[in-house]
């Protein structure tokens, strides 16, 4: 009897001691994974820390405009100190001025003032515009076209084509156009422009020549001539289009045109 109660007691506590370890380990992997879980649970959180405003202002600045650098092509353009390039000086070129009078070319701003005096030579036949007469004409025309950019100084030019041939000055024979070709045409009907009046069908030009002496008094075939290195100057500093007009300030006293007292010394004589 002693013996049953001993092996019952036995099993009772055998019973016991097993459901204890069953708990324990079943508290054991509930405690494994529990870092999962709480990982887990961080994780979701993150999103929770990014939704907060993020502490990156310098985008949400105003932007403020770097000043513009003045090495650059476009700040050296812009710099109204700088020097004046052939194209900057044809916009700031208002219109051409011709004295037949004075035998001066005048170069105007677009604000009508001076920029540039030149002596020049006009027709020594006088003043007209009939085909065939040789003579310069009066009255407004305008910058037809630009021929002999970029050509050597002292070009002869024939029929507005380079020969590739430099001029000895004051040594050529006949009316050679030399260096540079401003065409006018003329912009007044029944003046300038029409049928055997027409500047641009007469060849009116400004242009080098290789008769450099005679600047300064009446030469010319027709044309404006005049020093082979003023009109290089002259040339880059107009556009086409650009006015010109040609005039007589000085007159007879009856009405007629006059050359000033300094050209006609020039002419050795004391009229034409």
């Amino acid at each position: 009897m002693f013996i049953l109660k001993n092996w019952h007691s036995r099993i009772k506590y055998g019973v016991a001691a097993v459901l204890v370890l069953i708990t324990l380990t079943h508290c054991y992997q509930k405690v494994s994974v529990t870092p999962p879980s709480s990982t887990s649970v961080s994780t979701q959180a993150a999103p929770a820390k990014i939704s907060q405003p993020l502490p990156v202002p310098i985008l949400e600045q105003p932007i403020t405009p770097s000043s513009p650098n003045t090495n650059s092509e476009i700040g050296t353009n812009e710099n109204p100190t700088s020097e004046a390039t052939p194209g900057t000086a044809s916009q700031q070129s208002g219109k051409i001025v011709v004295d037949i009078s004075t035998q001066k070319l005048y170069l105007y701003s677009k604000e009508n003032s001076v920029i540039k005096e030149y002596d020049i030579s006009t027709s020594k036949y006088g003043i007209g515009s009939q085909a065939g007469s040789n003579k310069t004409p009066l009255g407004l025309h305008h910058i037809e076209q630009k021929i002999g950019d970029g050509a050597p100084l002292n070009t002869i030019f024939k029929a507005r084509v380079s020969t590739n041939r430099q001029a000895e000055i004051d040594q050529e024979q006949g009316d050679v156009v030399t260096t540079r070709i401003l065409w006018l045409k003329g912009l007044e009907k029944g003046k300038n422009a029409g049928p055997g009046i027409d500047s641009y069908q007469r060849f009116i030009y400004i242009h080098g020549t290789a008769a450099e002496r005679d600047i300064g008094k009446p030469a010319s075939h027709g044309c404006i001539r005049m020093y082979n290195q003023d009109v290089i100057n002259l040339f880059q500093q107009v556009p086409e289009r650009l006015k010109v007009e040609i005039v007589c300030t000085v007159n007879d006293g009856a009405g007629n045109c006059d050359y000033a007292e300094e050209v006609k010394i020039k002419m050795g004589s004391s009229s034409h």
